[in-house]
């Protein structure tokens, strides 16, 4: 069986590393399954104090598997509901630091968007593109870079489908530290180890205060976000937006 998130222990830090290179790393349903579940694993781990999560080098990830969703319908993902999963990521109490290289795009933005900190290589793009295929971000974008960078900002960001580099990010409020591209999970894992040392029981506590300071109300948000990407598999332009990026096209939307 292809291990889509490899982990590993060093000390008090539990490494992840998204494993699906040839697709730089696109967020299959199997990939999500496999990285909560070792999530939770390292929470319920007495051991493990801190998670680290990366990609490779040359791509955090860099968005859904639009595979997975091209031809579906509004009921088709309305019932699969799989954005819902997300909330288990939501619901680790030990605090998680994303190590971003390269493209964090769509859904690895969000991903990146729902750990605790951000270490970013400065070769790192983050962005979501979601309006280039006929949809809108599902699983949190829209409300966490809201959070993260302010409204006009993102609104820019995600009407345009704009990447943004590091220093921006950095400098909108997005990331935690920009190091260089061969430092950025050393970097990772040299933070993780430092917040290790701090007491366990009051990490937890600490990152769940944090969380509902910056929270609050969110739950609302994504909801009504989730409903929004599903009723868009109604919608032609979905179809046209992920038949292009499947056939390496341009779509051509008609509003329907």
């Amino acid at each position: 069986m292809t291990e889509y998130v490899r982990s590993q222990k060093d000390g008090h830090v539990g490494l992840l590393t998204l494993n699906r290179p040839d697709v730089l790393n696109a967020l299959s349903v199997e990939l999500m399954d496999e990285l909560i579940a070792k999530l939770e694993a390292f929470d319920r781990d007495a051991e493990v104090r801190v998670m680290v999560l990366a990609g490779s080098e040359r791509a955090f990830a860099a968005g859904a598997d639009i595979g997975d969703m091209a031809e579906a319908s509004f009921l088709d993902m309305y019932e699969r509901n799989n954005l819902a999963r997300w909330l288990r990521i939501r619901q680790v109490r030990k605090p998680i630091i994303a190590a971003v290289s390269g493209f964090c795009l769509g859904g690895g933005c969000e991903l990146a968007m729902t750990c605790d900190l951000i270490v970013a290589s400065e070769t790192a793009q983050f962005g979501q593109p979601e309006i280039n295929i006929g949809v809108i971000p599902g699983a949190g974008g829209t409300q966490r870079l809201t959070r993260a960078i302010g409204k006009y900002r993102a609104m820019e960001l995600i009407l345009t489908g704009r990447f943004i580099g590091a220093r921006e990010a950095y400098e909108a409020g997005l990331v935690t530290r920009v190091v260089s591209k061969e430092e950025f999970l050393g970097e990772a894992m040299r933070l993780a180890r430092e917040i290790a040392q701090r007491p366990p029981i009051a990490l937890k506590l600490a990152k769940d205060a944090v969380l509902r300071a910056d929270e609050s109300f969110l739950s609302d948000g994504l909801e009504y976000e989730r409903r929004l990407f599903y009723s868009l598999f109604a919608t032609e332009d979905q179809k046209e937006g992920m038949k292009a990026f499947l056939e390496k096209r341009k779509p051509s939307f008609k509003g329907k």
